[in-house]
């Protein structure tokens, strides 16, 4: 048994929170009988559920992997004068939303899914799931460096802070550092490294979890196979 706004929601009809209204409005029959409770319960497998007359049928989860290039946009908005992340998938696709979000300049692997509990398990600072960076970075970078973006800085009220931070290569004119994060605030790397006074040429996001961006060339996208979904959804 499921809520019901969970069940609009999974079958695609809108948000959990607008399929609350939804149901509010008296759009929602079960069983041929108008439902307004939020707290209603339904069997996806007997029960049958109806919007504005319509009979649903819940939408099959789809996961995918996109190597977003820089110059991308994470949004639905089809007003934007910039490229859409959605763009790269095929038509009958781009209903798929981004989980989590990537900066327009920053690239490297995102998901997309139209799963909302999938979602909420890669984003929400609970679960801590670790999200891996290769960040360039003017100039030498030193080790006190290194351990400052460890330790964290106070930002606007926030604590930035890589779980890692680990030198992959240096040279006068520039370094290359790899931070592991566990929880994702808003431009978080850009945040943390401007904080220190290091200035960021290149960001690309090269892990979530256990899944690497790999081979994957700008711009392509592929499912997730179900061991994938799996390590990152155990309890399925």
């Amino acid at each position: 048994m499921v809520r019901l706004q969970k069940y609009l929601a999974e079958a695609g009809v809108a948000s959990r929170r607008a399929s609350e209204q939804i149901i509010q409005a008296g759009r929602v029959t079960v069983n041929g009988q108008a439902v307004r409770e939020l707290g209603a319960k339904v069997d996806p497998h007997k029960d049958r559920v109806a919007v504005d007359g319509g009979l649903l049928r819940p939408q099959r989860k789809q996961y995918v992997a996109v190597h977003k290039p820089a110059g991308f946009l994470c949004a639905r908005s089809e007003a934007s004068s910039r490229p859409l992340v959605c763009e790269l998938l095929p038509r009958e696709w781009r209903h798929l939303n981004c989980v989590g979000r990537l900066d327009w300049d920053t690239e490297g692997l995102l998901f997309l899914t139209n799963d909302g509990q999938f979602s909420l398990r890669l984003t929400h600072p609970r679960y801590g799931i670790p999200k891996t960076y290769r960040v360039t970075l003017e100039g030498r970078v030193e080790p006190a460096a290194l351990d400052q973006l460890a330790r964290g800085v106070r930002e606007q009220g926030d604590l930035l802070k890589a779980e890692r931070a680990r030198l992959v290569s240096a040279s006068n004119k520039q370094s290359i550092v790899e931070l592991v994060l566990l929880e994702g605030k808003n431009r978080e790397v850009r945040r943390l490294c401007a904080a220190l006074g290091l200035s960021v040429r290149r960001l690309q996001r090269t892990q979530i979890g256990p899944i690497k961006l790999g081979e994957l060339p700008p711009g392509k996208w592929r499912t997730l196979t179900e061991p994938e979904v799996k390590t990152l959804l155990p309890q399925l």
